[in-house]
């Protein structure tokens, strides 16, 4: 267990840039798991850090990688609610496209009964993102309305099940009818194609003019105004990435009028207590829906771990629903 294989990344740029490499299992550090990994996923992030717009924070793994499901072949100083052979998935700091990762103990959760490594693989990034934004920051609770934007992405897919599952009214957004079916499938009320009609008018209509209480948003750009107009009453708005761009002109007149709150958060650079809370809660609320079926990972494609490169262009074509995964090891 002296060395590993892992992905790294030969310079800033295009997946071609992703390549096998070989290096030093890391050191389980105090508080720390050390992970065989058997499946990791694909995220958004990843391609960023990819691209060189993403960089780590300083203590953690340079590999890229967030997510991970395996076997705990190793345990850190202080450690007592895991035991070696344990079967998990994990929030990694980073280091998941690997064949071993270290990852505090409380960013790791239980396999959920029933699910395969590469549907485990595919829940802790953005269960832990849709948690904590929507649960936490935005206090969504049963008998909100929700507008989710990408409704079939990785976090989309979440977001519509968890918040359904919770009793919450959800609406969506897509840029096709099939995405927009895809939606509906998962539980989102109305699914509206953003490419040929107006959610704002679309949502307006569906409340009765009310809009709605909690808009999950990771488009940015001119995104936020409509959202503005679509935001019921103490509405709040919750920004998680900006694929149309970062910088916006604002009218607050309405934020002010609506009493609105406008937040957002990056999961990554969170303290490692924070994360165990998270993990802490999902583990309450979403796990059992999980085992249960109530609720289901939605894993669109699966790639060996050489072929990276693929899984990344899957993900910037943006023709998937759901998550991608890496299969590392079986």
């Amino acid at each position: 267990m002296a060395s590993m294989n892992f992905i790294d990344v030969k310079g800033a740029g295009g997946a071609e840039q992703l390549i096998m490499a070989t290096g030093d299992v890391p050191a389980c550090r105090p508080g720390e798991v050390l992970i065989r990994v058997l499946a990791s996923g694909i995220n958004r992030p990843d391609i960023l850090q990819r691209l060189g717009f993403y960089a780590p924070p300083a203590d953690a793994s340079p590999i890229i990688g967030l997510e991970a499901a395996g076997e705990i072949v190793a345990l850190g100083a202080g450690v007592d609610r895991w035991s070696i052979g344990d079967r998990v998935c994990a929030l990694c700091n980073g280091g998941a496209y690997a064949e071993y990762v270290a990852v505090p103990a409380g960013q790791c959760l239980p396999i959920p009964k029933g699910l395969s490594m590469l549907e485990a693989a595919s829940l802790p990034e953005t269960f832990f993102t849709v948690w904590s934004n929507l649960f936490q920051r935005a206090r969504l609770t049963a008998g909100d309305s929700l507008l989710v934007h990408g409704g079939t992405s990785g976090i989309g897919v979440t977001a519509i099940q968890l918040a359904a599952a919770s009793g919450v009214r959800v609406f969506a957004s897509a840029r096709s009818a099939a995405k927009c079916r895809a939606c509906e499938a998962l539980g989102a009320e109305r699914a509206i194609d953003s490419t040929r009609d107006d959610y704002v008018a679309e949502v307006m209509a569906l409340t009765d003019n009310r809009g709605v209480d909690v808009i999950l948003d990771m488009v940015g750009g001119d995104y936020l105004q409509k959202n503005i107009a679509c935001a019921a009453l103490d509405g709040r708005l919750v920004s998680i990435a900006f694929l149309a761009g970062a910088r916006v002109e604002l009218d607050m007149m309405p934020v002010m009028l609506k009493r609105l709150t406008i937040t957002g958060s990056t999961l990554r650079p969170q303290s490692v207590e924070a994360k165990a809370r998270i993990a802490r809660e999902l583990l309450e609320h979403a796990w059992p829906l999980l085992a249960s079926g109530a609720i289901a990972p939605q894993v669109h494609a699966s790639f060996a771990l050489a072929e990276v490169a693929e899984a990344h262009r899957l993900m910037e074509s943006n023709q998937h629903v759901g998550k991608i995964v890496l299969q590392v090891a079986t």
